[in-house]
């Protein structure tokens, strides 16, 4: 399931084109649940891409620096020793 959260949007269709309405103050929040499928590849030379889909064939993109994944690696490690999750 994708859960989209937005705010301040405002956008026109014409003739099958979307356009901005407004400025550009624009914000979303995403969420999904019930992930079928998760991957970390390579992408450009100094990015790592998170790619997420679900049963509904919906998919998150997400482009992070390795520090950046490092810290997310990091955080599951401490959620392995602490938490019951993975029991």
């Amino acid at each position: 399931m994708l859960a989209l959260t937005l705010e301040e949007f405002m956008v026109e269709l014409n003739d099958g084109a979307i356009k901005n309405v407004g400025p550009n103050n624009k914000a979303v929040t995403a969420k999904m649940f019930d992930v079928e499928s998760a991957e970390a590849r390579e992408f450009g030379d100094k990015r790592v891409k998170l790619v997420f889909e679900d049963e509904d064939d919906n998919e998150i993109q997400i482009s992070l620096f390795p520090e950046d994944v490092q810290k997310i690696v990091d955080d599951i490690d401490a959620l392995e020793d602490e938490s019951a999750i993975f029991d």
